[in-house]
């Protein structure tokens, strides 16, 4: 077995680890949702591109995580801050898939007009992005109260994210009706605003756990999370 101040340190190079994952993972949501705004298809295969880089990453997290689990056999808090980090892996690499089926969104919409100008779905991405900066920050506070303080405040943004989304479902529903031409990208703009909607459960679920990790405590965070999937980009 190892000694505290090793398992510590192995411990804080696997958060350090996840940290990197998760500017891995904003970076491909940001540069998505830059893509599809700006029609930008050479920014949106950059993001599929990468996204063998997240998986990679979330991979060797995992193998860290077990081979730190069968070494060790840790128990109460130390136990839950590694199923913590292997929980977060996997909820940051499904993240990074949204980011890459928005991408491949905009690949299918490429050279199609949009049906209006993209305000409320960059927004949406905003908001999930700071649910995700808040949840990391909970991940790494080491003061329960403040971790449980910090990750609960996703909930707010989580009912905004929820909040944009029916209202563009709305919107574009409306502008499908108008006119069957409209159908085919406003069906595409639907999937990409429910990819950042995930995005959004996503984040709050990493709240979710980052509480268990700081109290021990099993908490709902914002709104129900259905696991539902957005229809495959291809």
């Amino acid at each position: 077995m190892l000694g505290r101040e090793e398992f510590d340190r192995d411990l804080g190079q696997l958060e350090a680890q996840v940290v990197l994952l998760s500017a891995l993972v904003e970076s491909a949501v940001l540069t998505s949702l830059l893509a599809l705004k700006g029609r930008d298809d050479k920014l949106a295969r950059q993001v599929i591109a990468d996204d063998d880089l997240i998986d990679d990453k979330r991979h060797d997290i995992e193998e860290s995580c077990v081979a730190l689990l069968r070494r060790e056999a840790p128990v109460a808090r130390d136990l839950r801050r590694i199923l913590t980090i292997l929980h977060l892996a996997g909820e940051l690499e499904r993240i990074g898939d949204y980011a890459e089926g928005i991408a491949k969104i905009n690949l299918l919409l490429s050279g199609k007009p949009l049906l209006k100008e993209l305000v409320d779905i960059p927004r949406m991405g905003d908001r999930a992005v700071a649910m995700l900066k808040h949840s990391l920050e909970a991940f790494l506070d080491r003061d329960p109260e403040r971790a449980e303080a910090t990750a609960m405040s996703v909930g707010p943004f989580d009912e905004e994210v929820d909040s944009l989304y029916y209202s563009i479902q709305l919107e574009l529903i409306d502008l499908m009706r108008q006119n069957p031409d409209n159908v085919e990208p406003g069906t595409y703009l639907l999937w990409a605003a429910h990819n950042v909607e995930r995005i959004a459960d996503r984040a709050t679920n990493i709240a979710e756990r980052v509480v268990f990790q700081a109290t021990g405590k099993l908490v709902r965070v914002g709104g129900d999370d259905d696991d539902a999937e957005a229809p495959s980009a291809g």
